[in-house]
């Protein structure tokens, strides 16, 4: 489960830059990661929803047995999963093309919600968990940084980038690329804690 916490995120990136490489009129400043899946061959992107959905899901798993219980502790690992539920009906609505245009589907957009805003509330609620615990202690005030960001962002996306004509419409793929860069360390970061964790509980004592 620790190792899904970082296969995911590399997994992920890697397959958006291949198909970014496949692609060169598509633009990393201007686009979604998401608009990918409206090019030929989009079908990968999909895929690469579902499978780092999956993995998310699994590396939640994991931290919920990895960290300390605490009353209502389980509403932060929760979280966690919704967020990875998220990415995978992303995965099932993908970006259409038609004539042209891009075409988000509501689905897509309900997924986008449950995996941003579930990421960010759910690194922030596990994190209390972890200032209780010895172990995780030293990243917990980390992962509160990163779930309060990861909010903070995606809200300013929607006010900021989304709505035509706004501030920062023309930039939506750099803005949800910051986003990627505080949620996909972190999730790295603490899938190593996990891992770290896990081993020291399997060694002889």
């Amino acid at each position: 489960m620790a190792a899904a916490g970082i296969a995911g995120p590399i997994i992920f990136v890697l397959v958006v830059i291949v198909q970014s490489l496949l692609h060169p009129d598509y633009s990393q400043v201007k686009l979604p990661i998401s608009a990918l899946a409206a090019w030929p061959g989009g079908w990968l992107q999909s895929v690469n929803f579902v499978i780092f959905g999956l993995l998310m899901i699994s590396f939640a798993i994991g931290l919920h047995l990895g960290v300390r219980p605490s009353r209502a502790g389980v509403i932060g690992p929760a979280l966690l999963v919704l967020s990875g539920v998220g990415l995978m009906i992303a995965g099932f609505f993908p970006w259409r093309n038609a004539n042209g245009d891009f075409v988000d589907l509501a689905g897509h957009l309900l997924g986008a919600l449950l995996s941003f805003l579930g990421a960010g509330s759910g690194l922030i609620a596990v994190s209390r968990r972890m200032a209780a615990d010895p172990r995780w202690r030293v990243v917990a005030t980390y992962a509160l940084a990163s779930g309060i960001a990861i909010v903070i962002l995606f809200v300013a996306t929607f006010a900021l980038v989304i709505p035509s004509g706004a501030l920062l419409h023309s930039s939506g793929g750099l803005v949800q690329r910051v986003t990627l860069l505080v949620w996909f360390p972190c999730t790295v970061v603490l899938a190593l804690r996990l891992l770290r964790v896990a081993r020291a509980a399997d060694a002889p004592h």
